[in-house]
């Protein structure tokens, strides 16, 4: 099967100290509105089964998934996980109107045809990501081969985020992690953990616009999901089994509506797969491996 690989687009400095794994290639998509940065790892030409572009959450980047993705090579997928627009070291436009839900699914349209050398991929959005992964596919079926919504809902919820929003519009995105680690502000990065000090560096570089206007789509999202089943795309709904960031039964009822694959992961919680990554991604690779077989 063809692939996209790294050495199709320029490779580029990691984010953060954090170290990549082997076979883990940084790289920037040179898409419209300026590089989105990922992570890219591949097995061999001749034993890839086909393309998973993933698509993080909200607060997230594309390090949500930089000890995931290894796994799902291990399995014959060829992976890409991308930081959205004003995430992280992504390019980000200023002014909240360049972050409308219409925006974030256009830029997941893009990736996938940029990385998926003219053949549908699989989509995984986890969380805000699920929310855009579900209006990508609306918008440009032909374009994915299935959808995983990852620990995401069918549609938002007025007040969901508001304090994150009183505390962006008061202090920025950095306001968020001194929101979290008051003991920690103002020291250097050799008093943290490398953990901690990736958070800090993440939450100063990510857009306030891309954080305001991602809680009005997540408190404003009417949802779609007669629009998503009207794509007759195969969709798997998987949560970990302590999700509390969306409601379980939410995601469960959208499982049975839409007909789709419904998958509780066992000893996961809202990131299953830094939470539980095996089962994460046997369950991934399950319905991606049934979805190439019909």
């Amino acid at each position: 099967m063809t692939q996209t690989t790294a050495t199709d687009f320029p490779r580029i400095d990691a984010f953060g100290a954090d170290p990549v794994p082997p076979g883990v290639d940084v790289i920037g998509i040179p898409a419209a509105i300026g590089t989105l940065t990922s992570f890219h790892a591949a097995p061999a030409a001749d034993q890839a089964r086909g393309t998973v572009l993933i698509v993080p959450g909200f607060t997230g980047s594309k390090e949500d998934f930089r000890t995931f993705l290894p796994l799902l090579v291990e399995r014959g997928w060829n992976v890409w996980a991308y930081s959205q627009r004003g995430q992280a070291d992504s390019v980000g436009p200023a002014g909240i109107e360049n972050y409308r839900l219409e925006d974030f699914a256009a830029d997941a349209i893009e990736v996938a045809g940029l990385v998926g050398a003219g053949n549908p991929v699989h989509l995984v959005g986890h969380s805000f990501g699920g929310v855009v992964a579900r209006a990508a596919a609306i918008a440009s079926p032909s374009a994915f081969a299935s959808v995983t919504l990852l620990c995401s809902g069918p549609h938002g919820w007025r007040d969901r985020h508001d304090d994150t929003a009183r505390t962006v519009r008061a202090s920025g995105s950095i306001g968020l992690w001194n929101r979290d680690n008051a003991r920690l502000v103002g020291r250097p990065d050799a008093e943290l953990t490398p953990e901690q000090a990736f958070l800090r560096l993440r939450a100063s570089r990510t857009s306030s616009d891309n954080l305001l206007a991602g809680v009005e789509i997540l408190a404003s999202d009417p949802g779609s999901t007669d629009e998503l089943r009207a794509t007759n795309l195969p969709v798997h709904i998987a949560h970990g089994e302590f999700d509390d960031a969306w409601p379980i039964d939410w995601q469960r009822e959208m499982a049975e509506q839409l007909d789709a694959r419904y998958t509780v992961i066992p000893g996961g919680a809202h990131s299953p797969q830094l939470e539980a990554p095996e089962p994460t991604a046997a369950a991934l690779d399950e319905f991606f491996s049934d979805t190439n077989d019909h």
